[in-house]
């Protein structure tokens, strides 16, 4: 049963939003970085077996783990996030939604991630990570929305070469990032031992490019990678398609 006595686990100026399923809610701060579509599609593209163990690096405010507790049956999931407020309003969610016993929030840099946690500890690593780097975009004045969208505190490759370690033999890696930098994404996977095994492109609407990918990548896998359908999110302008409506439990 989720505890009903929201006003014990809310600051100045957060909200909960129904996350659709199992009646779970989660906690955000709508000055501060808030989950996006993005989280979500990564949590409906990641395998979860039963009895695994994940880490989603970068957390933010829990969304993955939060999503793929309700969704799998895997054993244990713990979320690493670097802000200390966001790490905070992950901690709450998880609290509010009754996940304690599921999901840890650790307060930690995900360069130092197999520090943190040891060497092939994690059957699944999910993440998130900061689209842009030094050559893309304006950084945002606000320093946690720039932390989470811009290479501040972490690059790509700090990302995948973390995963590598902490994933065990066979262990998977699920990714949702930007179509521009895919070369640099199967480069780096490919480096670290992480073999690129599944994608699937995001389209906003059917005759639009992708602004999305979602990638899968097996440590010491073979090589061969399926290209699955891919994801279209609006059938007309605010109408989405049956397939989003399904992964946000609608």
């Amino acid at each position: 049963m989720m505890n009903d006595n929201y006003s014990d686990f809310l600051k100045p100026g957060e909200r909960l939003d129904d996350l659709n399923r199992n009646n779970y809610r989660i906690i955000q701060n709508t000055d501060k970085f808030c989950f996006g579509m993005d989280g979500v599609l990564l949590s409906g593209f990641a395998r979860v077996l039963p009895g695994e163990n994940v880490l989603d690096m970068g957390t933010g405010t829990g969304i993955i783990p939060i999503l793929l507790e309700a969704k799998t049956e895997g054993r244990h999931f713990t979320g690493l996030e670097i802000q200390a407020e966001s790490a905070d309003m992950a901690e709450r969610s998880v609290a509010l939604n009754n996940q304690k016993d599921k999901i840890d929030i650790v307060v930690g840099d995900i360069k130092e991630a197999s520090h943190i946690f040891g060497l092939a500890s994690f059957d699944v690593v999910t993440s998130n990570p900061p689209y842009m780097n030094n050559n893309h975009g304006i950084k945002n004045p606000d320093e946690a929305k720039a932390i989470a969208r811009h290479e501040i505190l972490c690059s790509l490759e700090d990302v995948i070469r973390e995963a590598s370690k902490v994933l065990k033999p066979g262990g998977r890696l699920y990714l949702v990032h930007k179509p521009h930098r895919l070369a640099e994404i199967i480069n780096t996977m490919s480096a670290y031992k992480l073999e690129p095994k599944r994608m699937k492109f995001v389209h906003p609407f059917v005759r639009k490019e992708p602004n999305m990918v979602l990638i899968e990548g097996i440590k010491g896998g073979r090589s061969g990678l399926k290209v699955e359908a891919p994801l279209v999110v609006y059938k007309e302008p605010g109408v989405y398609t049956d397939e989003i409506y399904d992964i946000y439990g609608y």
